[in-house]
């Protein structure tokens, strides 16, 4: 795997962007490449085309003269030593993208995403928070008490 860097970005996310940087690389080059395989699928159709009968009668000969149980026999080990080093092949690429994300993001980035950090710590304080607000709703939610009245002492006045 790759190695563990210091910042706050996880290895993925440098990989997808050094994935980003490299297709669009990549597709600037497309025009280009698009001509050039034109060309040469051209050139190659032609030339199948004039010794098309010679390779036919070539490898009906071969599937003839070939051994297919000896094929079978060496697939498995063939099949393991590939896939070995298409792990190794991958690994490098992953780690060269992971690289390349670097590149691409930059420092900028990871003093942003510190300064974002920083400011989710400081303003996620909910136990504190969340009991102070409570205990606030608490406060006006409550029943004002009410006033009592005297007990009248004494004989009542007669209404005049």
């Amino acid at each position: 795997m790759t190695e563990q860097t210091n910042t706050k970005i996880p290895a993925p996310l440098y990989a997808a962007a050094g994935a980003g940087d490299l297709a669009y690389e990549q597709l600037r080059k497309l025009p280009a490449v698009l001509t050039q395989l034109s060309d040469r699928a051209a050139e190659s159709l032609r030339v199948y085309n004039e010794q098309a009968g010679t390779k036919a009668a070539e490898l009906r000969d071969k599937a003839n003269t070939t051994d297919f149980v000896a094929l079978r026999e060496n697939a498995a080990s063939v099949a393991t030593s590939f896939a070995q080093i298409a792990q190794d092949r991958a690994i490098a690429a992953y780690t060269s993208l992971v690289a390349r994300g670097e590149r691409v993001v930059g420092t900028g980035v990871v003093e942003a995403a510190d300064v974002v950090n920083a400011d989710i710590e400081t303003t996620e304080q909910p136990q504190a928070v969340e009991a102070a607000v409570a205990e606030a709703k608490a406060v006006e939610a409550a029943p004002k008490p009410r006033k009592r009245v005297k007990p009248v002492t004494g004989t009542p006045k007669a209404a005049e």
